[in-house]
């Protein structure tokens, strides 16, 4: 009797212990917005398993108007972040250690939409005109844009007058603001939507004016990195993203479907994701999810083009890292 007791105890010893070796290491990333198909490769990732075999178990946190990743992660309540790097720059140099661990996205999908009839049809007629603008950190490359155009943002006569725009295109609609910052993949399909056409339209892409920067970077604090067992979490984290990613491009219904099953708040459509996925494809094509140093060079030289108000003062050093995706990618 005693020794079955033993062996049963045994038994269940070495299975706690079997668990405990299996169980999965938890990591929480933090979006930069609302679940959408912005985001589709890590849903995907975790949707069909590709988390799972690297042995990841990943919480993923929508994001909001009232959520600022890098606080979220600066406070612990993150292990991973999607950011734009103007904004992940402007914060390390304020202070916390942002580190670019990957880049998904090849491509920058920001522009300014404007009214036909606002008479702008070159971005020297900006001036004198209402120009609606995001904030909380999306506001840097249209600062750097403006200051390189020599065009002051005080609202006077040889300037422009920014409107604090919030995440909508209602300025536009309702004649508050000549152009609204939009999204390829998103608030320009809802001016469309609304009613008016792309022939009611201006766009300037921030792609053919030269001042794109990186967007939807995968970053880490710094400190994080120097433990291998959090390096090697981030290994596994990159490559299953970026299978996720790849997926999504080949699949982008089936992408957009993902999506639509993760959004807790029912407020997304099954059309707006579809063509908001194969917009975004556009956006991740080119990239394993290694950042281009090239890219990166460029984004530096035009945050730093920002004249009297540059969004960075400095050349930033240890802002990005290939140590990840050397690894993840190989």
């Amino acid at each position: 009797m005693k020794r079955k007791f033993m062996t049963v105890l045994l038994a269940g010893a070495m299975s706690l212990a079997a668990s405990a070796a299996m169980a999965a290491d938890k990591l929480t990333l933090q979006l930069k917005w609302v679940t959408q198909a912005q985001f589709a490769g890590y849903y995907v990732a975790k949707d069909k398993g590709f988390y799972k075999e690297e042995n990841l178990d990943v919480e993923i946190k929508p994001g909001g108007p009232d959520i600022a990743p890098v606080q979220v992660l600066a406070g612990g309540g993150a292990d991973v972040v999607l950011d734009w790097m103007p904004s992940a720059l402007a914060s390390r140099e304020k202070g916390v250690a942002l580190v670019n661990i990957a880049q998904p996205f090849k491509s920058s999908g920001m522009m300014l939409t404007c009214r036909k009839d606002s008479g702008i049809t070159s971005p020297q007629d900006f001036k004198g005109k209402t120009l609606g603008v995001w904030f909380f950190g999306n506001e840097y490359p249209f600062l750097s844009w403006m200051s390189q155009l020599g065009i002051p943002t005080d609202g006077s006569a040889n300037g422009v007058k920014v409107l604090k725009q919030g995440f909508n295109v209602d300025p536009i609609l309702q004649k508050q603001a000549d152009c609204v910052s939009t999204m390829t993949y998103n608030e320009y399909w809802q001016i469309i939507d609304a009613g008016l056409t792309a022939d009611d339209l201006v766009v300037f892409k921030y792609e053919d004016q030269g001042v794109a920067t990186l967007e939807d970077g995968i970053y880490v604090l710094e400190d994080k990195l120097k433990d291998p067992a959090f390096e090697d979490k981030m290994v596994r984290f990159v490559r299953a993203s970026m299978k996720g990613w790849k997926f999504a491009e080949a699949n982008p219904d089936e992408a957009a479907g993902i999506v639509l099953e993760n959004d807790a708040s029912g407020a997304q459509t099954e059309k707006h994701q579809k063509r908001m996925m194969g917009e975004i494809a556009k956006l991740t094509a080119g990239s394993n999810g290694a950042l281009d140093e090239a890219d990166y060079k460029r984004t530096v030289s035009t945050l730093l083009k920002g004249g009297s108000d540059p969004v960075i003062t400095k050349d930033p050093v240890g802002a990005w890292t290939s140590a990840i995706t050397d690894k993840a990618l190989k």
